[in-house]
């Protein structure tokens, strides 16, 4: 294996700090900015990775990996790229890239990268056909970043896939870029919400049913895991399903195989399962309405979207979005001064998502001239809500201040106090929702996970207590 690495990046700045960290970790690295002199390179040298951007001056980075891939089959490839959305992220997956960082990027993820990279060299998978399907996931916040690295590594598998958030996150929308995209995007997407189907009915909607297995049923009736056979099936609210019901569906999971209500035989069905719920699993299995078993073959891999007002800077990208939607669908063609999307970016948006798509269209209808200024925004919403109010009406602000007045220290460590204070509940809240998974929960607070360990350690927290097994 080679310790010589080719970085390929048009801008100096990015290109010098990479190139200083991997000279200190002892590798030789030849930096050059345009795919010209990266093929030149090539026929010179034997590399033990590749970095490369996106967008450079003659070309796309990925979309000129064919010939790289054809010359040098076992090149591990590394892409960085300002360009974070998850067109680019899916790019990268179909070109078999051995990691993709969105820019901004931990230099220690990277260097972490190019370690395991050189030391894992091996010849690349079949590369995946592109995706014909242009998805409205948008979004170019770190926050959403990772949820796209997430969805792009379970695209050539059937692990299943729980998707958490509050309502109007678009959890739908990952399922759906999940199959789309994927290896069985040429079967059904069958789509089940657990929370709108009354009890009784919920095991013959996902199972079906014989004729007379019960009063009304006058005909066979095939249920969306058959349906979904071949394809992916979407539980949509799995913390709604009584609990008769998430009996049958672990023994669905488990085995593979269903049976219909009222039925003497077992099917076989061939289905990817992604889950979704906007509630918090773990205090369900505590009190014994959520099957914990069923939890753990549900929770393989958990992918969390981020509430709209922790992803605030994809407000204007969110809303071009939904006025080219609302006017391909028929309504008025207009725009919105950048003012004006500042004020949305300002409005607490509980609904998430889903409410800003509905205010933009409720907007384009209501706006006299073709350009969406405040005042209409004044005019049709109100008057402005604070961002820092909680959903219990408690400013965050003020809890703050009421902590500061009661409970602050005054010996010159109130610094260090707040810190230990706010700081503990978000990392237990991150250590419980991955099953004290250090390196995910570091991905969901947004921090390198060298430093999620040494606050751990600072605070006393232990991550095994957090684990699946504790």
């Amino acid at each position: 294996m080679s310790s010589r690495v080719l970085l390929v990046e048009d801008d100096r700045a990015i290109a010098t700090v990479i190139v200083s960290a991997l000279e200190a970790e002892g590798y030789a690295v030849d930096h050059c900015t345009e795919l010209a002199g990266r093929d030149a390179l090539l026929e010179r040298h034997r590399y033990g990775v590749m970095l490369t951007d996106v967008m450079l001056g003659d070309g796309d980075g990925i979309g000129s990996l064919a010939p790289v891939r054809a010359a040098h089959p076992s090149l591990p490839v590394i892409v960085i790229s300002a360009q974070n959305t998850l067109d680019t992220a899916v790019r990268a997956s179909e070109n078999e890239v051995f990691e993709y960082f969105p820019k901004p990027f931990d230099l220690d993820d990277v260097v972490r990268a190019v370690e395991q990279a050189v030391k894992d060299q091996g010849a690349p998978t079949e590369r995946g056909q592109e995706a014909e399907t242009a998805l409205p996931l948008v979004g170019r916040s770190q926050a959403m970043q990772g949820v796209f690295r997430m969805i792009t590594r379970v695209l050539r598998n059937d692990l299943t896939v729980l998707v958490l958030g509050e309502s109007g996150t678009g959890k739908e929308l990952v399922a759906e870029a999940i199959h789309q995209l994927g290896h069985r995007k040429s079967g059904p997407f069958i789509a089940v919400n657990a929370a709108a189907i009354p009890r009784d009915l919920i095991e013959s909607e996902l199972f079906g049913h014989e004729k007379g297995a019960f009063t009304g049923a006058a005909s066979r009736a095939i249920g969306k895991f058959e349906q979904a056979n071949g394809g992916t099936l979407f539980l949509d609210e799995i913390g709604d399903m009584p609990a008769e019901a998430q009996t049958r569906l672990l023994r669905a999971l488990q085995s593979g195989r269903i049976r219909r209500v009222g039925g003497r035989h077992d099917i076989a069905v061939d289905v990817r399962i992604v889950a979704a719920t906007n509630r918090d699993l773990a205090p369900m299995i505590a009190e014994g309405s959520f099957r914990e078993d069923l939890y753990y073959r549900l929770n393989v891999v958990p992918i969390e979207l981020p509430p709209l007002r922790a992803r605030r800077d994809d407000v204007p990208l969110l809303v071009r979005h939904f006025l080219a939607r609302a006017a391909e669908e028929g309504l008025p063609n207009r725009r919105m001064n950048d003012d004006a999307i500042e004020r949305l970016a300002q409005r607490r948006w509980r609904g998430n998502v889903r409410e800003l798509r509905n205010v933009v269209y409720r907007l384009a209808l209501m706006a006299r001239d073709e350009t969406i200024d405040v005042s209409v925004i004044d005019e049709v919403l109100g008057a402005e809500q604070p961002v820092d109010e909680r959903a219990d009406g408690l400013p965050i602000s003020r809890a703050i201040d009421d902590w500061i007045a009661h409970a602050a220290p005054a010996d010159g460590t109130l610094y260090r106090a707040a810190l230990a204070t706010f700081e503990r509940p978000l990392f237990e809240y991150a250590l419980r929702k991955t099953g004290g998974n250090q390196l995910r929960a570091a991905e969901m607070l947004g921090i390198n996970r060298n430093t999620l360990r040494k606050r751990l350690s600072d605070l006393g927290i232990s991550a095994e207590a957090f684990s699946a097994s504790a």
